[in-house]
């Protein structure tokens, strides 16, 4: 038998240590491919690190190759049965026409910069002039009044959105908490949440319309009325999820933790804090989720309706138009409102993986 070099021994050793250490941080990244979406990185990376690349290629394929396939299919159908539904528009815009809509939007808003920043160097250079002649008395200084681009309308949907979900937050977290820990309170809220928890927006829209319109009286504050009368609607429609989901959580914690509580007597809020608050953030997370994701979808009616100048403003008002366009600006605008709901899911997950251990997506 031949004796095996010991320096051979050796680099094969460090070889394998060098192999752990990367699958290793491999397999770290892939938790944040995951997060992000992006989990069919993960075999891409083992299958160029040596690990099994044809086991890794098959989990490619099914997590990248079909996928990808699905979206070319329904991207062929889409551009088949397109043209043979007519409507009082034209025919449903196929892709290529939806395409050269995003082009035409992109456009839109570069001219409406340019208009922008036009109008304010004109009003700087007559200010100037005035200040130069002495005549103050005549120096104005203007907001730029033009059409919304249709960036600024996303992020206005978007800023409404979080300032709703904030709002439901900040009330269902308190509140679902109270609800786990005392089967009274838990008693005393049941019912409101099964009566009000299926109530549709566009009942919400219309009493917190007249509220709003009541109460909020000044015309110079810091929000408007449409925005609060959006955000406010999102929140009583999204609050629920985060309520339940909170209330189950804080229900659900170990009884033998409960019990060393009581052991050490522990204060309320040392209890909430150290206890109730890290056992239960897994299932208070997927209720906030949850609570964006109705949220978001909630927001395009209100915006509809309340005239908050978001996405879904910008629907109503090509719906309105009915320009041989307007289907196709629409279709570009549902797209925005998935891609955007998907974005929004994948920063609250990503978030939960910062706080929590969970691995529920």
């Amino acid at each position: 038998m031949t004796a095996t070099d010991p320096d051979t021994l050796s680099r094969d050793a460090e070889a394998e240590a060098r192999q752990a250490r990367r699958f290793n941080r491999i397999n770290k990244a892939g938790a944040w491919f995951q997060v992000l979406g992006l989990a069919w990185m993960t075999p891409l990376l083992k299958a160029a690190a040596g690990d099994n690349p044809k086991a890794q290629m098959k989990d490619v394929w099914r997590l990248l190759g079909v996928p990808l396939v699905a979206i070319v299919a329904f991207l062929v159908a889409w551009s088949a049965l397109a043209p043979t539904v007519q409507t009082s528009l034209g025919a449903i815009p196929g892709p290529a026409q939806v395409w050269e809509q995003v082009i035409n939007l992109n456009e839109d808003a570069v001219r409406e910069r340019e208009k922008r920043a036009a109008f304010y160097e004109r009003q700087d250079e007559r200010n100037a002039r005035f200040e130069e002649a002495g005549e103050t008395d005549r120096i104005k200084w203007r907001d730029y009044t033009g059409q919304p681009t249709y960036y600024q309308q996303i992020w206005t949907s978007i800023k409404t959105v979080f300032f709703g979900f904030l709002l439901a937050t900040i009330v269902a977290v308190p509140l679902g908490i109270l609800g786990g820990l005392s089967a009274t309170a838990n008693a005393a809220m049941n019912p409101l949440i099964q009566i009000f928890k299926p109530v549709s927006p566009l009942a919400w829209l219309p009493i917190v319309t007249m509220v709003v319109s009541a109460t909020y009286t000044v015309d110079d504050g810091l929000f408007t009325k449409s925005f609060l009368t959006s955000a406010i609607t999102v929140t009583l429609c999204s609050l629920w999820p985060t309520l339940i989901n909170t209330a189950l959580g804080v229900a659900s914690i170990d009884k033998d933790l409960v019990n060393v509580s009581k052991v050490l007597k522990m204060g309320t809020w040392t209890k909430i804090t150290k206890l109730v608050l890290p056992s239960a953030l897994p299932l208070i997370f997927t209720g906030l989720r949850l609570s964006l994701g109705v949220g978001w979808m909630v927001l395009i009616a209100a915006e509809m309706l309340a005239q908050n100048p978001g996405l879904g403003k910008f629907v109503w008002d090509e719906f309105q138009n009915g320009s041989s366009d307007s289907l196709a600006r629409i279709m570009v605008a549902v797209f925005t409102i998935g891609i955007i709901g998907f974005l929004l899911d994948r920063l609250m997950f990503a978030i939960q993986s910062l706080f929590t251990f969970t691995n529920n997506r």
